[in-house]
């Protein structure tokens, strides 16, 4: 696995660039379909099926991110409803009679998946309660050796962990065992006038931790908090060619727009391969199985064929967690969530349906998707994709479905900023996010918190919070008159 030699120039050489998927046809018929829309009177074809024939249209409600895609067979069925069920079960400290259930942290900051992805949706800041669970702290430190250095170059290493805490602050532990602390959010609140004469409150936050349970955390160690996105189409995302994503790469500004969007790369611990990262706000990880296997080592504490750490993220110089038993049976493999445990919840994630779009003729929808348009946010929220016809599962494959992502890496700018390196993301940058699902926040989720760390309260601030290669369509918006506005948060609404 040694990338000696190896630079990103060539791992980035060494991706598909061209559809190998499509025949001369087929590939042509595609970059028609995809090319952007340049009329705004009535919805494109099949555009209200954003997630393509495995698109939901279920009656809306607090369950509408929680489907099944549509078109899976009646045996995939009965899996995804056999990983929900993981998904959703609750793990408990080790040992316990519970032999498949035990191995929990010892530290940790759930006890389920779903007690981070609230109904399959967008988590929330810990808004006046001490409830901080679809919300945390990750910890990172600059490399020091000539090891660590390589350990990230060669994406063996997404971040290096602060040596006493690990990857991510945790507020949870197993009885007897400390936490490792609280997480603490001051605000500032930061008045914006648009042109109109319009004022907006952006709140901006600090974090710091509080009861810290272990020592001080390292001088160097960067504090990022993460709220947990909502979980749609995650299997479509996955099926985009990687060439899809290479061409809209463009690191150096080539075509003078300002935005220069870069490719993430990651390894996939399942094969060693060298993939494009699409998952996490920083795109950190390359698959759905390889963000699931993750967040089980991270957030529950729980081993995986993938990441086999018993003892979650408790770090070597925590001696009291590392001395407590782990929760691995080896009458059923080795480590606490195996196969098909880990594949189950990872068929879930896959397969949990892109919700139908609403209103998608209504005139003002239609008006604010023209906005969108002209302020340039396509140049990032790329709207849609046909994805490969090589796709693992059949139900995702050459389906026209809308993310509105580039799934690369932006300079949000210092705003935004969090000084943190992730992978090949640097202390300004982000995965642009897909947009589809975003108009059913309030009603599955019962909030309104956008950005990766939930300090915009609605749409409008979430868009006043753009900066860096987003400057310009954020002071575009800011132009705009209020019923421009109000038709652009509308479309984004029926997203």
């Amino acid at each position: 696995m040694s990338l000696v030699g190896s630079t990103m120039a060539d791992d980035l050489a060494g991706l598909p660039h061209t559809r190998d998927d499509l025949s001369g046809k087929d590939r042509k018929r595609v970059e028609r379909v995809v090319e952007p829309t340049t009329t705004f009177e009535a919805a494109e074809k099949f555009e209200a099926k954003q997630g393509g024939a495995g698109t939901s249209t279920k009656m809306v409600n607090r369950d509408s991110l929680s489907h099944f895609n549509a078109n899976l067979t009646f045996k995939e069925e009965e899996t995804f409803k056999l990983g929900n069920a993981l998904f959703r079960k609750l793990w408990v400290s080790s040992p316990s009679s519970t032999l498949a259930s035990d191995g929990l942290g010892p530290l940790f900051n759930a006890r389920a998946c779903q007690s981070c992805h609230i109904k399959d949706g967008r988590g929330h800041p810990p808004e006046g309660a001490a409830d901080a669970t679809s919300m945390f702290l990750r910890l990172a430190r600059p490399a020091r050796t000539d090891e660590e250095r390589h350990a990230l170059e060669s994406y063996l290493a997404a971040s290096l962990p602060d040596p006493v805490y690990g990857g991510q602050m945790q507020d949870l532990a197993v009885p007897g065992l400390k936490s490792e602390g609280r997480m603490v959010i001051d605000y500032e609140e930061q008045l914006v006038s648009l042109d109109d004469g319009t004022v907006v409150s952006l709140r901006k936050p600090s974090y710091s931790v509080a009861d810290l349970g272990y020592g001080p955390l390292d001088p160097e160690t960067t504090l990022s908090a993460r709220m947990t996105p909502p979980m749609t189409g995650m299997g479509l995302i996955e099926a985009i060619h990687p060439a899809d994503i290479l061409v809209h790469a463009d690191p150096d500004d080539r075509d003078g727009d300002g935005v220069s969007g870069r490719v993430a790369l990651a390894r996939d611990p399942a094969t060693g391969d060298i993939a494009i990262g699409r998952f996490g706000w920083k795109a950190q990880n390359a698959t759905v199985r390889q963000q699931s296997s993750t967040a089980f080592a991270g957030d529950i504490g729980i081993s995986t064929p993938d990441v086999p750490a018993g003892h979650g993220d408790c770090m070597p110089s925590q001696t009291e967690c590392m001395e407590l038993p782990v929760g691995i049976q080896l009458d059923l493999g080795d480590s606490e969530a195996p196969d098909p445990v880990l594949e189950l919840v990872t068929f879930y994630s896959q397969n949990l349906a892109v919700p139908a779009r609403r209103g998608v003729d209504d005139a003002q929808v239609l008006a604010g998707k023209q906005v969108f348009y002209s302020l340039g946010c396509t140049s990032c929220h790329v709207p849609k994709y046909v994805t490969s016809r090589k796709a693992a599962n059949p139900a995702h494959r050459f389906q026209l479905i809308w993310p509105y992502s580039d799934f690369l890496l932006h300079d949000m700018g210092e705003g935004l900023a969090d000084g943190q390196q992730v992978g090949i993301a640097d202390g300004t940058e982000w995965r642009t996010p897909p947009l589809w699902g975003t108009g059913l926040t309030e009603i599955v989720n019962d909030h309104t918190f956008f950005l990766h760390d939930g300090r915009a309260r609605n749409l409008t601030e979430a868009i006043l919070w753009h900066g860096g290669e987003a400057q310009n369509a954020r002071d575009g918006f800011a132009g705009l008159e209020q019923a421009d506005r109000d038709a652009l948060v509308a479309f984004l609404n029926s997203l």
